[in-house]
């Protein structure tokens, strides 16, 4: 019969029962979800420019014409930077854990995942490891998309449904499948 080790006795510090942040960030991300649950998630679907406000008294950055709605969850406002004309749609989850960059007219569809952090398997002590991520002018991440830690999506680039993206997207390519892969040229935008 095959016998399996004991598992180690957890010590009083050990670093799995630990938390990941500072005291500092875990107060802001409090006070930030019991802003957005009573300031920002109730609020009608037009209400962009409410919402905006709201982010920005947590220290978000976004330009003019930023459509976040409702239903997007943002971990950390304050390490996101939106340009102009950005949409975040309901149900996207920004795990902006690092900063967090969408450029001019770039799209994140419902469902999509963009996870901005990681462990460090390798370390005994498990930390997180925050990536930046960023989108190019007029990307688009579609619906049920995932985009990974440190992955820069270029401008234009097209992350296709439910495609995983764990390496950086060139400009103007459409990508698709998981891990995604480049399917085909986009055409260029004639504002960009």
């Amino acid at each position: 019969m095959l016998e399996l080790p004991s598992p180690p006795v957890p010590s009083l510090r050990d670093p799995y029962l630990g938390p990941s942040k500072s005291l500092r960030n875990r107060a802001g991300r409090f006070l930030w979800g019991i802003a957005w649950l009573l300031l920002v998630r109730p609020t009608p679907r037009p209400f962009h420019r409410w919402r905006a406000f709201v982010l920005r008294a947590f220290g978000a950055k976004l330009g003019p014409n930023c459509r976040i709605y409702a239903g997007a969850r943002i971990w950390a406002p304050w390490n996101l930077v939106c340009e102009d004309a950005v949409a975040v749609a309901d149900g996207a989850v920004l795990y902006n854990a690092a900063p967090m960059r969408l450029a001019s007219h770039s799209i994140v569809s419902q469902d999509a995942y963009l996870c901005g952090s990681t462990h460090d398997y390798d370390d005994p002590a498990f930390p997180m490891v925050d990536k930046p991520i960023s989108l190019g002018r007029y990307a688009w991440i579609c619906a049920r998309a995932v985009v990974g830690p440190g992955v820069q999506v270029g401008d234009g680039a097209v992350l296709g449904l439910a495609s995983v993206a764990t390496r950086d997207l060139q400009p103007w390519t459409v990508y698709a499948g998981m891990p995604a892969r480049a399917i085909k040229a986009r055409a260029m935008h004639p504002a960009a």
